[in-house]
């Protein structure tokens, strides 16, 4: 059965890493309806109204079984909309931004081969949005932790621990600061775990995890590391240093019925049009969407192509060490992953 797919391309260099996506995708025959939908920053700027994403664009991730975005633009600018992520994060539920942090053969971060998952609570905390000025000498933000959203975030890393075979979870806190929220948070994973005895709950500071993180990385292989919007964001974004950059990091946001996946990197406009950018994040968050979708087979043969291509080191971005073009390496795992599927 064919599903259906919004894409959104993006701003900066997102079109064109969309396009090496889209490139595997079609090479490996993928049973998928692309509907190409507007959004982003780029499209603001033309456009104008009070968010990034139009009503047309609605329409059709409603419709759709799934959605991938490309990286957009979010300017700090406080008279501009929410991120479209964060938009389309809350009007689905999509609670859990999952990013796999494992090392490729080939692209050994100077610290060693890592292996472990970051899962981000994606809908509240302080990526709420509930911020206000009360004068031009003080602002405020709000940071939001619920129970429910506590909860059903701390299942899906329960879950993903044990889908791997995993039996370790790091819960990620500032509980001697933060005593009211991050104990509302913590309190409701180790609620949670009581239905998951042979997973192991740990909690580290974030100060301390961070420093850990760069001082021993390999502590944490085969762990599910859990926490709250933006201390998740950073960790995660410090950590794909850990496997050569953020270029590789691909990264899903799932709800109970819904989901969308997108390169956890940003759209670096300074790059725009010149197609150089590593395309693994985007082209592995493709892959992970038809995963998604049930169609395994497509998607393992892209997972291993790339982790091919990344190895050989013939055709690849200039982060990587060579000086490949960024439709030139799509071109490499396209090729080579449809091979695996005759």
């Amino acid at each position: 059965m064919v599903k259906r797919v919004a894409l959104i391309r993006g701003d900066g260099c997102g079109p064109e890493l969309v396009d090496c996506m889209v490139k595997v995708l079609k090479a490996v025959n993928a049973q998928v309806e692309i509907r190409v939908c507007d959004a982003g920053f780029e499209w603001w700027q033309k456009h104008g109204g009070d968010s990034f994403i139009p009503k047309e664009t609605w329409n059709v991730l409603e419709n759709s079984d799934a959605c991938f975005k490309g990286p957009t633009t979010t300017p700090p600018d406080p008279n501009t909309p929410r991120s479209v992520a964060v938009s389309i994060r809350q009007r689905f539920k999509l609670y859990a931004n999952i990013r796999p942090i494992k090392t490729f053969r080939g692209a050994e971060g100077p610290l060693g081969p890592v292996d472990f998952v970051c899962v981000r609570e994606a809908t509240e905390g302080l990526y709420s949005g509930l911020e206000f000025r009360l004068n031009d000498d003080a602002a405020f933000a709000i940071r939001k932790i619920t129970r429910n959203a506590s909860i059903r975030v701390a299942k899906r890393a329960f879950e993903e621990a044990v889908k791997r075979g995993w039996s370790r979870l790091i819960v990620v806190t500032k509980r001697n600061i933060l005593k009211e929220t991050d104990s509302l948070f913590f309190n409701s994973v180790q609620e949670v775990g009581k239905a998951y005895p042979n997973v192991n709950v740990e909690e580290y500071y974030i100060d301390n995890f961070a420093q850990q993180l760069i001082k021993n990385p390999q502590r944490f292989t085969q762990h599910v590391v859990l926490g709250t919007n933006l201390f998740m964001d950073i960790v995660s974004e410090e950590a794909s240093a850990l496997v050569g950059s953020i270029g590789m990091l691909y990264s899903g946001n799932f709800g109970d019925d819904y989901a969308m996946f997108e390169p956890a990197h940003g759209s670096s406009p300074k790059y725009k049009g010149l197609d150089k950018v590593n395309p693994t994040a985007t082209i592995l968050s493709g892959a992970w969407m038809l995963e998604y979708l049930e169609d395994l087979e497509r998607s393992r043969a892209i997972f291993e192509a790339t982790e091919e291509v990344i190895a050989e080191k013939k055709v690849v971005t200039y982060d990587l060490g060579g000086d490949a073009r960024s439709s030139e390496m799509a071109e490499e795992i396209a090729q080579l992953a449809a091979k695996k599927l005759r």
